[in-house]
């Protein structure tokens, strides 16, 4: 179980369409619940104590949507940047060792408050650069859908074109029969 939570509505049509469609495609794999929380109003020249007012009123909203006993993820600019097989083996990780329940949250304009970012089990970015936190949920769920691939064994063509390139691709499908033996897929 794979929930976001994130601040805002979603309002794009052309997010909208993304998001479910690789919703769609994660059906087979995983059950994900997306959930929003409303913002604060945020009008322009904010002081610091405004901004931090604002946080922890959405903060409050969103630590009301977590179980007790999930994994939390906070997308956070300063967090650890995973590459998509780092992020699908940590996933991974979290399933092997018993934490089924998973939780990504994405903060509004004004980013997550200090409550919420203290919840967290791990915090994660996706790059150094600023991105809309509406266009943030394409992204989180295409990664997921993308870690749900690896994870199932499948050939994602990136990193195939990759490996081809660099000459590994021979030694990666030789890793790839290995794993799939292991989880009892191939003889």
């Amino acid at each position: 179980n794979i929930k976001i939570i994130t601040v805002g509505k979603l309002k794009e049509k052309y997010l909208k369409e993304g998001i479910a469609e690789y919703t769609k495609r994660l059906g087979s794999y995983c059950k994900l619940q997306i959930i929003e929380v409303g913002d604060e109003k945020a009008p322009e020249n904010l002081s610091d104590k405004e901004m931090e007012l604002i946080k922890d009123k959405e903060g409050e909203k969103i630590l009301a949507k977590i179980p007790e006993q999930s994994y939390v993820f906070a997308m956070a600019i300063q967090g650890k940047q995973y590459d998509s097989v780092e992020f699908a083996n940590e996933i991974d990780k979290l399933g092997t060792a018993g934490k089924s329940d998973i939780v990504f949250i994405i903060g509004g304009s004004l980013g997550l408050s200090q409550a919420v970012l203290s919840r967290a089990n791990q915090h994660i970015s996706f790059g150094k650069l600023t991105y809309p936190h509406q266009l943030m949920r394409l992204v989180l769920v295409e990664q997921i859908t993308e870690r749900s691939g690896l994870s199932m064994g499948m050939l994602i063509i990136n990193e195939v074109i990759f490996f081809e390139e660099n000459g590994g691709l021979t030694v990666f499908m030789s890793e790839l029969q290995k794993w799939l033996k292991k989880e009892n897929r191939i003889e």
